[in-house]
């Protein structure tokens, strides 16, 4: 999302570069181009001017560390006003009462049922019992949309098909979860236009109905400035808590993100990309700011990874490799916990200076199916034992695959070298030659 935002920072900061000091002249040049680069982002002009003002007050009042270079101090401090612009930090949602209910607003095709489902796998990773509850009383699919949903992340979904009063629904479903020792109820409620005036009431007496202990606005990313229009009139009427930025992986300008926290005052609580109910990350100022500038975000990266993996199959995995026995049955078990962390294009962006090398690279999840469609195709046996999987067999491997014989050929290569790494690692390791490399 926001590719060319970070292209056009980048530019624009490189004109400092090699300078031996900040000056008023350098710092005007350089504060222009950032201030095009981020209406060009479709952030709203107002809120791109107050922090470019502010970014040129600071560069200009912290001249005097000469022990920095221009460039370096400029980053930081457009970091610093980047994190401040979203919010500072990241804000908890609250889940306190009994049970705890959470409302979801916002337009239609928004990403509201989404988010839903996904917010109640994240909860239910914390130990929380959860109810979903089908409040959209007006689209016909979105009751099967948030059961099927409800049955990927194991969680109960309560409907009333036959009534058309999302207010009755609502009441009944928080009912229901008192009785049945539900400690969060997430109301799934209809996509509604700001201007459609009988949906906005509706909206308003359901939350006046169920007293939330948390609303949230969910918004699409990729309707840019419109989103925060948006996001301000719904504010008005509903004063919700704070936002979701859906789609935050897609071809958008990003502005929306940028500009929403200022806007509204509200901050942004999530954001989400693509369709997986994994795909769901707190959101947090600092950590975005370092994204947009290119510098990575291993943080989020690492987080990933250990809502991911399994620990028991890390521990079997681990053990494996350390007798060098690891083998296909394993590297697909590994293949599939790395796709549960996300898209794989924006995995490599949380990785500091990968950002710009992938830019133009089409990377995604369904790159890894040439090679599961590979593993597939070999016997029970040929999956534990490799080095068997001579030239016929590769053969009808990769006609059972749909593949060449080249690409088999390539994967069998690139497996055979990760397992003399791995075994050399080993051997290093019962020498004690790592641990002294590692001191």
């Amino acid at each position: 999302m926001f590719e060319n935002l970070q292209d056009k920072l980048n530019k624009a900061i490189k004109t400092l570069k090699g300078q031996g000091r900040i000056t008023e002249i350098n710092v005007a040049a350089t504060i222009k181009e950032v201030r095009r680069a981020l209406t060009d982002a479709d952030v709203n002009y107002k809120v791109a001017k107050d922090i470019t003002d502010r970014i040129r007050d600071k560069a200009l009042d912290r001249k005097v560390l000469i022990s920095v270079e221009p460039g370096q101090l400029f980053v930081k401090i457009v970091q610093e006003e980047l994190t401040e612009l979203m919010g500072g930090e990241a804000q908890n949602i609250n889940v306190k009462g009994d049970p705890a209910v959470v409302l979801i607003a916002g337009l239609q095709g928004s990403g509201k049922t989404t988010f839903s489902g996904k917010l109640a796998a994240y909860l239910k990773k914390q130990g929380r019992n959860v109810l979903l509850v089908a409040a959209d009383i007006y689209r016909p699919a979105a009751i099967d949309q948030l059961k099927v949903l409800g049955e990927q992340v194991g969680v109960e979904v309560y409907s009333e098909p036959d009534n058309k009063n999302a207010v009755q629904i609502a009441q009944n479903a928080i009912s229901q979860a008192r009785r049945t020792g539900k400690k969060v109820v997430i109301v799934d409620t209809a996509g509604r236009l700001a201007v459609d005036e009988a949906m906005m009431q509706e909206i308003e007496a359901v939350k006046r109905a169920i007293s939330p202990s948390e609303t949230l606005f969910v918004v699409d990313s990729m309707t840019g400035q419109d989103a925060v229009n948006t996001a301000r009139t719904f504010n008005e009427r509903l004063n919700f808590d704070g936002v979701v930025l859906t789609k935050l992986d897609g071809d958008a300008r990003g502005g929306a993100a940028l500009s929403i926290k200022t806007v509204v005052n509200k901050p942004i609580k999530f954001i989400s990309t693509g369709e997986k109910m994994e795909a769901l990350d707190v959101f947090y100022p600092d950590r975005m700011a370092s994204r947009i500038l290119g510098m990575g975000d291993v943080i989020s990266l690492v987080e990933r990874a250990q809502q991911a993996f399994d620990e028991d199959e890390a521990k079997r995995i681990n053990a494996k490799m350390r007798k060098n026995q690891f083998d296909f049955d394993d590297f697909l078990s590994q293949l599939q916990q790395i796709k549960k962390m996300g898209n794989v294009k924006d995995l490599l962006g949380m990785i500091p200076g990968m950002g710009k090398m992938i830019k133009d690279l089409d990377i995604d999840n369904d790159s890894f199916k040439p090679i599961e469609a590979i593993i597939s195709s070999m016997t029970p046996l040929e999956r534990q034992r490799p080095d068997m999987i001579d030239g016929s067999r590769r053969k009808r491997i990769a006609k059972g695959s749909g593949t060449d014989i080249t690409q088999v050929n390539n994967l069998m290569k690139q497996f055979e070298e990760m397992r003399k790494m791995m075994k050399k690692m080993n051997t290093m390791q019962s020498s004690g030659k790592l641990n002294k490399l590692m001191r």
